[in-house]
């Protein structure tokens, strides 16, 4: 990003212009931003130019406009976290630390992205905000709950964003919009200013539209060393996951796996036994600590809640506390299975999603002859890993004349440089990418 930057002469405030361009062009049609910061902009990349101009080193992300999810922390713009209920709160007095790791770096803060209420979603269909569409085709979900951020960067209006992902709120969008996305090790990166939805499992992490991009971006996030993205394939023990993660695919996301393993030469299957009792074990977790995250305000103020999200908080604040220490106590068998895993393999690929992007309001979908709930089922194979806290990065896979679904590259804890290497090999192979800017007429 930054190396094109100089490269072409081009200064900060003409990407931002660019960006800022875009955006109008754009976003009355997708939905992605909910606040535009022109203003902050400006300065920002006044400030990156002076810097170049005066011989000082602008950083590795020089003018690089970005946007960040709106549970994020933005000095001067109310952290809503896609709710109605915070929109009276005051506006953030401080950037949360990873906006200011980026802007430190040189890049451009542009705006705030839509997003489920309170990141309880895969959709980004927001009661208050509106749904946000997909820009390979509008009518569509963009994936969510950071499905805002993940518009932005594969309708080009931004070439970065930030999102979280707690169940899958970065692979999804990832996958549906057709970009990269990386859901770090848990732990990795700082959650200071970002709004909490579950302790337990609370993760943040960039998008971007190359493999490049965002190794950089992430080396920028976690204060290390650009990753090498040359891996050496013969020395990687690779797995495709079988048993659950290989059941209820529709074509174009089974085919997407299949052209993955071909192009790195995997033939191994492995099976976690226990990958649905953690699809169970992550979704308790999450209505029990997110219930109770949110009681308070139920109790007093509840139509002020997407409904869809008030009735999922409810049932998870009623939930009996046995279900939940049965669930975090699963967590250490699941642990093990996976370490299991890792020391028989270095990666292991699984499906982001059972399927492309579902129309907007869509509510089921067929599988294998069987009618099944869209909203809650998008991330079903998102989940489970969520569980394990390990890093994924997710590779959008698009076959002429489809929409993009996505693979997830899993490895083990503190493994992203070699995760990154492999997304960017796949790129560089032709099998993974964001291709073309989606054309929005």
């Amino acid at each position: 990003m930054a190396a094109a930057v100089r490269a072409k002469r081009t200064t900060a405030d003409a990407l931002l212009t660019e960006a800022l361009d875009a955006i109008a062009a754009h976003d009355p049609r997708l939905n992605a931003f909910t606040a535009v910061s022109a203003e902050r902009a400006r300065a920002t990349a006044r400030r990156v130019d002076e810097a170049i101009a005066a011989g000082r080193d602008p950083g590795p992300l020089a003018g690089v406009p970005f946007a960040a999810k709106n549970l994020f922390d933005v000095r001067g713009i109310v952290t809503r976290a896609g709710a109605k209920l915070t929109a009276q709160d005051p506006p953030a007095e401080h950037d949360a630390e990873l906006i200011r790791r980026l802007e430190g770096a040189g890049a451009v803060l542009v705006g705030v992205t839509n997003m489920d209420e309170f990141a309880y979603g895969f959709v980004t269909e927001n009661a208050h905000d509106g749904s946000t569409g997909n820009p390979h085709d509008p009518a569509r979900s963009a994936g969510g709950s950071s499905g805002g951020s993940a518009a932005a960067v594969a309708s080009g209006m931004v070439p970065l964003a930030l999102g979280s992902d707690t169940n899958g709120s970065i692979r999804v969008p990832a996958a549906l919009c057709g970009i990269f996305g990386i859901r770090p090790t848990f732990g990795a990166l700082p959650l200071a200013g970002a709004y909490p939805f579950v302790t337990s499992f609370d993760t943040v992490g960039p998008f971007a539209r190359t493999a490049a991009d965002l190794a950089r971006a992430y080396a920028v996030l976690a204060g290390t060393p650009e990753p090498a993205l040359d891996p050496d394939l013969a020395e990687l023990r690779i797995a495709r996951l079988d048993g659950f993660f290989a059941d209820g695919l529709l074509d174009e996301a089974r085919s997407s796996v299949e052209r993955v393993c071909a192009a790195l030469n995997v033939r191994a299957r492995h099976t976690l036994p226990n990958a649905l009792r953690a699809r169970y074990a992550a979704f308790t977790i999450t209505a029990a600590e997110a219930g109770d995250r949110h009681l308070a305000a139920l109790r007093v103020r509840a139509s002020e809640f997407d409904i869809a999200t008030r009735d999922r908080l409810v049932a998870g604040a009623l939930m009996p506390a046995q279900w939940y220490v049965r669930a975090q106590r699963f967590r250490t068998v699941f642990d093990a299975e996976i370490r299991a895993a890792f020391a028989a393999y270095d990666v292991l690929l699984a499906p982001a999603t059972a399927y492309a992007a579902p129309l907007l309001g869509q509510r089921t979908i067929v599988i294998d002859g069987v009618e099944t709930d869209v909203r809650p089922n998008v991330g079903v194979f998102t989940q489970p890993i969520t569980l394990a806290g390990v890093p994924v990065v997710t590779v959008p896979i698009t076959a002429p004349g489809t929409l993009p679904t996505g693979v997830q590259l899993i490895g083990p804890a503190g493994s992203e440089g070699r995760l990154l290497a492999l997304a960017a090999y796949l790129e560089r192979a032709g099998v993974a990418g964001a291709g073309a800017v989606p054309v929005l007429a």
